[in-house]
């Protein structure tokens, strides 16, 4: 496949692009600063095209998702202080597949933005506030960024998983679309970009929140 690959120089963007290659896909990787992504030095070069962009207008995103066959985006808030960027980020990704008829599109989102998985007791229930509170920020971004995806023209996927760890990739976790599996604490970054990658081909998961954690 066709892909084009937003946030690649996040810890789960980079994941994507290291397993699409791997793969055998075509990958375009969208960055702001070429000298921080480290992928270029993984030995998968062949088939891989870094393209430098501001992604904060859509009009020069255009060429990068022109004729892609889908889009992937790990962009994501990493600190507290950064609420919002997912919002603009997407919207301006969105606004230029939408432009050029690209329609399918993978994003990374959160598992609080889910619906609270049915049979969780009181520790997974209380932690699960405990850190919607502390992130209330990041996660009304990342409620606003599903929502306009929901407007959008796009068949989407928005992968919500709980605490991301930096472990090595198993392809071995639980999965729940339209829901938030049970006891949902951890999953490393490398199975989140796994199970978004297996959501291209997977018609089940458009227009869908898909719940992931091991």
């Amino acid at each position: 496949m066709r892909l084009t690959v937003f946030g690649a120089t996040g810890g789960i963007g980079q994941e994507i692009v290291t397993q699409a290659l791997a793969a055998g896909h075509d990958v375009t990787a969208v960055v702001r600063d070429p000298a921080r992504f480290a992928a270029t030095g993984t030995g998968l070069g062949t088939g891989l095209t870094v393209f430098r962009a501001d992604l904060t207008d859509p009009a020069p995103l255009r060429e990068a998702v022109a004729g892609r066959d889908a889009v992937l985006s790990g962009l994501g808030a990493r600190k507290r202080s950064d609420a919002g960027i997912t919002t603009r980020l997407t919207q301006a990704v969105l606004g230029a597949m939408e432009a050029e008829g690209t329609r399918r599109l993978v994003v990374v989102s959160a598992a609080p933005v889910g619906p609270e998985a049915p049979g969780d007791g009181l520790l997974d229930r209380g932690m699960r506030s405990m850190i919607s509170a502390i992130l209330k920020d990041v996660y009304a971004d990342l409620r606003a960024m599903e929502a306009a995806l929901a407007a959008s023209a796009t068949d989407w996927t928005s992968v919500r998983p709980p605490k991301l760890t930096d472990k090595p990739l198993t392809g071995v976790y639980r999965r729940v679309v339209g829901g938030t599996p049970r006891a949902a604490r951890t999953i490393a970054r490398a199975d989140v970009a796994h199970a978004m990658l297996a959501c291209l081909d997977d018609p089940a998961t458009v227009k869908q929140g898909v719940g992931v954690a091991y």
